[in-house]
């Protein structure tokens, strides 16, 4: 009796000491938030910036992923995110490719990436800025968040953006990539003649 007893508890100790690692494990895991506060108008207002890891985009073609991975990718999400988002897929470099273009933040800052389907192993950077320059006020909270966000810019979607100009330019044959701020500007990045340049929308 006394031996089964001594078992039981020992098997209890166990169970017990392996819950606790467990337990320990999962408080030290990294997160994927990066918090802090910084000074606005004279005063310390907190920020949090959200990310995903790539594992969240299992669109994103193999090479493209072995390139974040390489560089140590997460993707920062605004603040007003409801699903994944800042991995856009779009025929940026010409009509008909299929392209590729990430927000990549590591260490505190940002990297807007292009990866054409022509050579995914060689991406474009066409802007880069520290995480904290891209925070504004979430609504009346109080707490600032990330309001840098990219989507694709059908060629419509542009011709529309430029229908209040006094001359619009022919409609574009391929898509562009809008680069915006949460409720704020959007300016369209477009690709043509092996250059990157900043479609005029009269504003």
């Amino acid at each position: 009796m006394f031996r089964a007893d001594r078992k039981s508890v020992l098997l209890a100790c166990l169970i017990c000491c392996s819950a606790t690692r467990i337990s320990s494990q999962e408080s030290f895991a990294p997160s994927l938030d990066t918090t802090g506060k910084t000074t606005v108008n004279g005063r310390l207002t907190p920020y949090i910036v959200r990310h995903l890891p790539l594992n969240a985009f299992p669109q994103l073609p193999a090479a493209v992923q072995v390139q974040l991975n390489r560089r140590g990718c997460l993707i920062p999400q605004t603040y007003e995110a409801h699903r994944p988002e800042n991995v856009v897929h779009a025929s940026l470099e010409q009509k008909g490719t299929s392209d590729w273009a990430v927000l990549c933040s590591v260490n505190g800052t940002v990297s807007l990436l292009v990866f054409f389907a022509s050579n995914l192993t060689a991406p474009a950077l066409l802007a880069t800025a520290p995480e904290i320059s891209r925070l504004q006020p979430q609504g009346l909270s109080g707490i600032l968040g990330f309001n840098w966000a990219i989507d694709q810019a059908s060629p419509d979607e542009v011709h529309e953006a430029q229908l209040n100009m006094r001359h619009p330019p022919p409609r574009p044959d391929h898509d562009a990539l809008a680069d915006s701020v949460v409720d704020g500007r959007t300016i369209y990045r477009f690709y043509s003649s092996n250059f990157w340049t900043t479609i005029d929308t009269g504003d």
